[in-house]
């Protein structure tokens, strides 16, 4: 299926509102893979596809689940299924094979240990697209030109955040992606990175 062909589909699946916000994760997510060396077709293809199960309601999703292989951290978290809805959906009924995508839209709302190039890239993405508006963003917008890897762990900690501030229920990967990324960056720079993520808050909840 052709983008123009997965666009029309993806519009048909959403609000004009969520609409908007998956145009600016799609520019976003090919912007990113250009600085970063990603395959921007893949980056576009995942940006378009990544939210299309985001507005159903939980028991459509639910539907799914049983021919899903599901992460246990991920089983009793509805707010994270449509990842994994949305993958499967696309795998389905527009075709998508390619496995980095896939595994992209799968994990965008919670990260995870060992990501791949494409995965950050989406989830920075995500998090960055031009309608997001939230204290910390143009920081975020920046830092992520610069290096991927910081922005991914300011974004993961600014979600953690958010999420202990309202006690709403937190998906264990996402912890695990948080400290493996960090820890990542304290070996890059031989133990001495910084982190600035008090100064952002992603204000919306594993979205």
């Amino acid at each position: 299926m052709n983008e123009e062909a997965v666009r029309e589909f993806v519009r048909r699946c959403m609000s004009p509102g969520r609409f908007q916000h998956t145009m600016g994760v799609v520019a976003a997510a090919e912007q990113l893979a250009q600085v970063h060396g990603a395959d921007t077709q893949a980056a576009r293809l995942a940006g378009w596809i990544h939210d299309l199960a985001r507005e159903w309601p939980e028991a459509r999703l639910r539907e799914h689940l049983d021919s899903l292989k599901l992460p246990e951290a991920m089983r009793g978290l509805p707010a994270v299924w449509h990842g994994p809805v949305a993958a499967s959906v696309a795998a389905k009924q527009l075709a998508v094979q390619q496995t980095d995508v896939l595994q992209a839209v799968f994990y965008h709302t919670t990260g995870r240990p060992g990501m791949g190039l494409l995965e950050k890239v989406l989830c920075v993405a995500d998090a960055t697209e031009p309608g997001r508006r939230y204290p910390g963003v143009e920081r975020l917008r920046e830092l992520a030109n610069t290096d991927l890897d910081q922005a991914l762990a300011e974004s993961l900690d600014a979600s953690l955040r958010y999420l202990l501030d309202r006690r709403l229920p937190i998906c264990l990967l996402t912890v695990a992606a948080r400290n493996e990324v960090w820890q990542q960056l304290r070996l890059r720079s031989g133990g001495a990175a910084q982190t600035a993520a008090g100064e952002t808050d992603t204000g919306e909840a594993q979205a």
